[in-house]
């Protein structure tokens, strides 16, 4: 597991990489098929920034196919999704319960961040204990900036803090991580009102770590055109989480 350190570097790392949340400029559901693309308003995806007319992207081909040139790929990546660098753009197929749609991102925009924190709080390094369901659950969850989905419960994790009970529901993977998204009492005051993410370290058969030293901010605290998970009731903490990312220093 990464120091606290190397994970706040990697984090901030990441935010402002040219596939981050910093330049993200639009994001628009794709209907099957090839369909124009630009910011001229003749274009059946109206973009906000790039050419007057960008080309027809096809999302079951994968492929941008300027005017009067050949198709281009989208290509593959450790993310999952493919992207097309092309001009000033990076463009990615981005899909959310089955719904392909069109991220774009400009590459001329600063990606300059700060990450704000609460001091290191050794209190909320937690090693809970780790429990696989005896058959996994179907649950739906909200979420911000788009509709409900349903999500695969096969595990939770329970501690105690504050006199508190607490099972939480992990209710997403991060590369072969559980995450965990979670709202306390300091939630719309200190952090960000939503959510912050949490993901599980060094998890064995029965025993988990949830460092809250590491709660982050999800995407759509950078962003409006994100889609972010809101967290289930049990991830709803009665008490104050003074760790992690905070909203101001």
């Amino acid at each position: 597991m990464l120091s606290l350190t190397q994970h706040r570097a990697a984090r901030l790392e990441a935010l402002q990489a040219e596939d981050g949340w910093l330049n993200l400029t639009d994001r628009v559901d794709l209907n099957p098929g090839p369909q124009s693309a630009g910011t001229a308003p003749d274009n059946q995806i109206q973009l906000s920034t790039g050419p007057a007319h960008l080309g027809a992207i096809d999302p079951t081909t994968e492929t941008l196919t300027p005017p009067n040139q050949a198709p281009i790929p989208f290509l593959p990546t450790p993310s999952g999704y493919p992207q097309l660098r092309h001009q000033t753009l990076l463009l990615e197929l981005h899909t959310a319960d089955g719904t392909p749609a069109l991220r774009v991102r400009d590459l001329t925009l600063p990606r300059q961040a700060t990450l704000h924190y609460f001091p290191t709080n050794e209190a909320l390094i937690l090693r809970a204990r780790w429990q696989a369901l005896p058959t996994p659950i179907q649950q739906s969850i909200d979420q911000k900036g788009g509709a409900p989905t349903t999500v695969n419960l096969t595990h939770t994790a329970h501690f105690t803090h504050d006199d508190h009970t607490i099972t939480l529901l992990a209710t997403h993977w991060k590369d072969g991580k559980p995450m965990f998204v979670i709202r306390d009492q300091t939630s719309g005051i200190e952090s960000y009102p939503a959510s912050r993410f949490l993901i599980g370290e060094d998890a064995s058969d029965t025993e988990i770590t949830l460092d809250f030293n590491r709660a982050f901010t999800p995407p759509c605290g950078f962003t409006d055109f994100a889609i972010c998970p809101l967290p289930p009731r049990e991830n709803i903490l009665p008490f104050r989480v003074e760790a992690g990312e905070r909203l101001t220093p």
